[in-house]
């Protein structure tokens, strides 16, 4: 995923709006907006730790969308589409929760096919 795609999917992760990362961060929300336009290019390192900080995660997520394991990290990292789908899951009820799950190992099943 790119940069924009990385971005995008944080803020809807965290909830967070484009005027409340502007005034996290002190850039001004004409030029985050930029960032998330389709044909848009990957903001200077200075802007990019800024951007990341306020969002709690590497530059490296945000251009990457992964993030490297350090020595010190034995928490596993997922992406932002995991987790914005990790968020939607632990909002079911229970009986939407085994729906989703049987669905997976379904799709997991047909795979190994």
């Amino acid at each position: 995923m790119s940069f924009r795609e990385n971005l995008k999917s944080e803020l809807v992760f965290r909830g967070i709006l484009v005027k409340e990362l502007s005034a996290k961060t002190g850039i001004n929300k004409r030029t985050l907006d930029n960032y998330l336009r389709e044909k848009s290019s990957t903001p200077p390192a200075d802007i990019a730790v800024k951007i990341a900080d306020a969002l709690g995660v590497s530059v490296e997520f945000l251009v990457t969308g992964r993030e490297r394991k350090s020595s010190a990290d034995s928490g596993e990292r997922y992406s932002a589409d995991v987790r914005i789908l990790a968020k939607k899951l632990s909002a079911m009820s229970e009986n939407e929760k085994k729906l989703v799950t049987a669905l997976v190992e379904e799709i997991e099943r047909q795979r190994i096919c």
